[in-house]
């Protein structure tokens, strides 16, 4: 079965007889939509949509009912394509042997997606999907397994996690699309609010177009108002003014947090994140923001360009010994905040006194 990821897919949807089913495997929704709606459209007519594009949830059905529904014809449409969500439902709760394994894709225990493609209904293209499951961590195993239970479908595409030069990418193309200018700090700080989430991406960017005004750049003072998440720009702030000992800039930082609703705990953990990025990178002995993100990538961390630029600059700041302590004080912090202390400004104010002492 071809292995393919989203962009090989739609370059080469329309060059290539349309298979009669197709698994799309992995979590990321903003790539998988463009890839169901060019198979949609390259599929049915749009006058016929309404009738031939079919959902079902194996939550509701089983796969016998799906493969009976393919095999039947339309009244209303000559062509149908064939959406089955919860695709890994259809697996056996239990590991098959080797033998019932064979019997199950053989199509002798009532299991018949073999057969049907091997004569499947002409017009109709079936899609199962299984975004449960991720590429990594204990998902991988089980996607794996959905894959080879799905081993006869002709056509798999992958719809992995983005990686930050994708997103990146996305992101340009986006601004670029909607007339947007976006680009330097700000698009950094977009990336890093939306997580990596393309869906988000899109949904942000598409917001920002509608509130700037055209010819005007996206300013910070817009991505706070409008996105998210998008005050880590001021922490990124209390950070850099934390590395130049700049007490009162810090404060500055704080009390803007403060004043806009910011839950302090969770900034907290992202100064916590910050500083335990650079001392790995300061361990790691590493020089550039590029070294740097491939250091955190086999430490299973993702983080974008701009991001590990921020991290050589805390890096930079502090010495490992500084940034030891930082950590221990930040480990004290978030203890007091979890005993119940009334008053988290203060606790905050706390910490920031101890980091900008001098000798610190």
């Amino acid at each position: 079965m071809p292995v393919l990821n989203p962009e090989q897919f739609l370059a080469r949807l329309p060059k290539q007889p349309l298979a009669p089913a197709y698994l799309f495997a992995g979590p990321e929704g903003y790539y998988r939509k463009l890839c169901r709606d060019a198979l949609v459209s390259r599929t049915l007519p749009e006058d016929s949509r309404a009738d031939g594009f079919t959902y079902t949830d194996l939550e509701q059905c089983s796969l016998s009912d799906v493969l009976d529904d393919a095999r039947s014809l339309s009244l209303f449409a000559a062509n149908r394509v064939i959406w089955i969500s919860s695709a890994e439902l259809a697996l056996p709760r239990r590991l098959p042997s080797a033998a019932e394994e064979e019997e199950i894709a053989s199509g002798s225990s009532g299991f018949s997606l073999r057969d049907y493609l091997r004569d499947p209904t002409a017009g109709t293209v079936l899609v199962f999907e299984c975004s449960r499951y991720d590429f990594s961590g204990d998902d991988r195993l089980k996607l794996e397994r959905v894959q080879k239970f799905y081993s006869d479908i002709p056509v798999s595409v992958e719809f992995r996690p983005l990686t930050p030069e994708s997103s990146r990418f996305l992101a340009q193309q986006l601004a670029k699309h909607h007339g947007l200018k976006l680009a330097g700090a700000e698009l950094a700080m977009l990336l890093d609010a939306v997580a990596g989430d393309a869906n988000r991406l899109s949904a942000e960017i598409e917001k920002l177009s509608l509130f700037v005004e055209a010819g005007r750049a996206v300013t910070m003072d817009d991505l706070q108002l409008l996105v998210p998440n998008a005050s880590q720009s001021t922490i990124f702030n209390l950070v850099n003014a934390l590395g130049r000992r700049d007490r009162a800039g810090a404060l500055r930082s704080l009390d803007i947090l403060i004043r806009e609703g910011e839950y302090l705990p969770l900034a907290l953990t992202f100064l916590s994140t910050q500083f335990r990025l650079a001392l790995a990178a300061k361990e790691g002995r590493v020089n550039t923001p590029q070294q740097a993100q491939s250091l955190f990538a086999k430490l299973g961390v993702r983080v974008w360009r701009e991001r590990a630029e921020q991290v050589m600059g805390t890096a930079a700041a502090f010495t490992s010994e500084q940034l030891s302590k930082a950590l221990a004080l930040i480990y004290d912090t978030d203890k007091r905040f979890r005993d119940g202390f009334r008053d988290d400004r203060i606790i905050m104010e706390g910490l920031v006194l101890a980091l900008t002492r001098s000798g610190k």
